[in-house]
């Protein structure tokens, strides 16, 4: 296939309005909708196209209308997000991947707004998302959880950006930066990188106001039917919520030994909203409030909590080898200039010791959870629920683990 064709745009057949009713008869709620375009070069039009370069998508904004069912109301017009993006600079028009990069980027980091805080999203998924003490240290860290999975993907900050963190971003490959404002010193940085989109949202400054809020979320059938249903809204979790596990099984009682530090505590929260994020099934590490590693959608618990253990063994080498050499490690030019970088990383396994394990669903058994474990891992998030909680419980207990049962379920698709 040639390269031409990702710098193609797609015109697109779809009409300017779009409108979703929901009722019968004459009682009926309307759900009205506008066409984004952007002028990039003289030329205004929508995205370039869908997942793939030969499938024409628009991007549509709400305009109007109000949603009630039940209890849940819909998310009101006038509060755009990735629908009501400034493109500031584009060497091209985005697209759809662009787009909802951006948004997955912001259902996260909408729960850390009391913070510089960084989301790295590639293909709908964090690659890595941090916090810190600026927006140039948030991004190093979230880079550096997985600087390979990062490669042109979309990196989303909460704050202004200025001209270090820019020349943190423009010294790597990414395809998309959003932050509710970038500096003068910022825009000279990005302009030096022709095909860096760079988008403004207005209303990150209220992203907090997202928080809990439901929009309805559809999934269309092969036949061209739909499945609707209400966004998932992840539970809070206050330090009186984070208590040890508990389970009974066959008339005994099985609990938790150890309460969970304020670090711990901290981790889980922070792991917690993140993971919401994440597609399902999913098994996340976190420590010191940064993601350590991200598996993600995998069929079974036990294989994704490894295949996130071996990012993490081998991100850990990779940044291990950057440090002292100035190059990946798979720019080595040999297995044996390898190896004692993974040697470094598995005698720190992988970062693992001290770090915190949250997981989307229960485990059924406790061999997922013994990979964290088994690695150092000191405490655990998850639902619970399982007809073998008590044995997770037990194993928590021979390792030393602190383990806290959310009560909730965390399913992404």
């Amino acid at each position: 296939m040639s390269r031409s064709i990702y710098r193609t745009i797609n015109t697109d057949g779809f009409p300017e309005d779009l409108e979703i009713s929901f009722g019968s008869g004459s009682e009926r709620q309307t759900l009205c909708y506008r066409k984004v375009t952007w002028d990039v070069a003289g030329e205004r039009q929508g995205l370039r196209y869908g997942e793939n370069p030969d499938q024409q998508a628009a991007l549509y904004r709400p305009v109007n209308g109000n949603l009630l069912l039940g209890q849940v109301h819909q998310i009101a017009p006038g509060r755009g997000l990735a629908s009501e993006v400034d493109l500031l600079q584009s060497g091209k028009h985005p697209g759809k991947i662009n787009i909802t990069d951006v948004d997955a980027a912001l259902n996260i980091l909408r729960y850390f707004t009391d913070r510089p805080a960084c989301v790295i999203v590639k293909h709908n998924n964090p690659s890595g998302v941090a916090l810190g003490s600026s927006l140039a240290e948030a991004y190093q860290r979230a880079l550096m959880a997985d600087r390979i999975a990062a490669f042109g993907g979309a990196v989303a900050l909460n704050g202004e950006v200025d001209r270090e963190t820019a020349q943190a971003i423009a010294s790597y490959y990414a395809e998309v930066v959003v932050a509710p404002e970038f500096s003068a010193g910022a825009l000279e940085v990005f302009a030096t990188k022709k095909n860096l989109r760079v988008l403004r949202v207005g209303n990150m400054a209220r992203l907090q106001e997202y928080v809990g809020t439901r929009f309805v979320d559809f999934k269309s059938l092969i036949d061209g039917g739909l499945v609707a249903q209400w966004s998932f809204v992840p539970k809070l979790l206050p330090d009186e919520e984070l208590l040890p596990a508990r389970a009974e099984h066959q008339g005994r009682s099985y609990g938790i030994e150890r309460e969970p530090t304020q670090a711990e505590r901290r981790d889980m929260r922070f792991g917690w909203l993140v993971e919401s994020g994440v597609t399902s099934n999913s098994v996340i590490y976190v420590k010191d409030e940064a993601t350590v590693a991200i598996g993600t959608g995998e069929q079974d618990r036990v294989g994704v909590a490894r295949i996130a253990r071996e990012k993490a063994f081998w991100k850990l080498a990779d940044r291990l080898c950057l440090e002292a050499t100035g190059k990946g490690i798979e720019e080595l030019g040999s297995p044996e200039e390898q190896e004692p970088f993974h040697q470094a990383a598995r005698k720190e396994r992988g970062g693992l010791p001290g770090s915190t394990m949250i997981s989307d669903a229960f485990f059924p058994f406790r061999d997922g959870a013994e990979v964290g474990l088994r690695e150092g891992v000191s405490a655990i998030l998850q639902p619970g629920g399982a007809l073998r909680d008590h044995e997770v419980i037990e194993a928590c207990n021979h390792f030393g683990a602190t383990m806290v049962f959310t009560g909730q379920r965390s399913f992404r698709h």
